[in-house]
């Protein structure tokens, strides 16, 4: 693949993980733990990464998730975490996956495009795998935003790209 069609998509999607950070970072934490909220804000960055993490892995056979998150977000009946994650725990698990789709970007060749996707719930090649897990990583973003202007009537700004 072109290094500079590698350097837009890396550019749009850091920016969009970048947009995660900033709104976890702007999280107050009565927010944070409030779980009569629905969304819960917390639990909306949990699914975002979790997504993010499988979608990288290109496969859901042989992924599992950092300690300590589990592949609970795949349980059918919608089981959640016991306990809020905290900011620390979900900022280090999104440099995992930052670091991880910074590293999926740089291995794209000519080749990578036509692989498919294992997932039972989607069935696109490897490009639009990327794209697509791009738009999921961005709705959730928005939807953290929305959270924070309706709580405390702020959130953080548009990112435009990815910082380096």
């Amino acid at each position: 693949m072109d290094t500079s069609w590698k350097t837009a998509l890396w550019r749009q999607f850091g920016a969009a993980i970048d947009m995660i950070e900033n709104a976890v970072a702007a999280c107050p934490e009565d927010l944070w733990h409030d779980r009569t909220r629905r969304p819960e804000f917390w639990y909306t960055v949990v699914h975002t990464l979790f997504f993010l993490d499988l979608y990288l892995s290109g496969k859901l056979e042989g992924f599992l998730p950092p300690a300590p998150f589990t592949l609970s977000e795949l349980d059918p009946a919608g089981v959640r975490p016991e306990r809020p994650y905290t900011k620390s725990e979900l900022l280090s698990y999104l440099t995992h996956c930052r670091e991880k789709c910074r590293a999926v970007i740089d291995a794209l060749t000519a080749e990578k495009p036509v692989e498919p996707a294992a997932f039972p719930w989607v069935s696109v090649g490897g490009a639009e795998l990327l794209l697509y897990n791009m738009r999921h990583v961005q709705h959730h973003a928005a939807q953290l935003n929305l959270l924070l202007r309706q709580a405390v009537n702020t959130a953080p700004a548009w990112v435009s790209q990815a910082r380096e």
